[in-house]
């Protein structure tokens, strides 16, 4: 007779977690999509002659000020994340709820400078590409927060105690590449113009 096998919890299993790589592979396909948008953006840039357009006007100041409060949230949900590791529940709430209010701010930040904008999405290519890119991201970053929410609640359920951390992980996969994308976007919009 053989012996009895012993079942490893799967948080405990040595080797990639099925949610990690998946959500890997999810932002690898994010990661062609948004490529596809900057591919577009310079492509339209050098065949269109003066970009941006004459009246085009952004407020690079406000979008700076969105830019410190999303990179800020990768950092807050970093320490959330730490928290979550040390089983210190209380903490991974309190810097995960900091998150959350930071990309709040961010998409407030988003849709004012929308109401502000000396462009409509139909006023030119430039106008379609500013809109397309900034509402896509803006949409990823809602789903973001949809998430925090998600680790919000499954963190007061107690889900993530014992080092069971690989969802909340999962989520910072995806809020730190969304971050990512508008360090991007931020560069290419604002800075480069």
């Amino acid at each position: 007779m053989g012996m009895a096998e012993v079942s490893t919890p799967a948080h405990e299993r040595p080797g990639a977690s099925p949610v990690l790589f998946g959500t890997i592979l999810f932002l690898a396909s994010e990661l062609l999509f948004f490529g596809g948008l900057f591919g577009a953006y310079f492509s339209l840039r050098a065949a269109t002659s003066p970009w941006p357009p004459e009246g085009v006007e952004l407020e690079t100041v406000l979008a700076a000020v969105a830019t410190a409060l999303l990179v800020l949230s990768s950092g807050t949900f970093h320490l959330g994340l730490v928290a979550a590791r040390r089983d210190r529940m209380d903490g991974l709430r309190v810097w995960v709820a900091l998150t959350l209010v930071l990309g709040v701010a961010f998409l407030g930040i988003q849709l004012y400078d929308y109401s502000a904008l000396s462009f409509e999405v139909s006023s030119n290519a430039y106008g379609t590409m500013y809109y397309a890119m900034t509402g896509l991201h803006g949409l990823h970053v809602a789903a973001g927060l949809v998430l925090l929410i998600l680790v919000l609640a499954r963190a007061s359920r107690g889900v993530y105690r014992g080092g069971r951390i690989d969802g909340m992980h999962a989520v910072g996969y995806y809020w730190h590449f969304v971050d990512v994308v508008w360090v991007g976007l931020f560069a290419t919009l604002f800075l480069v113009r």
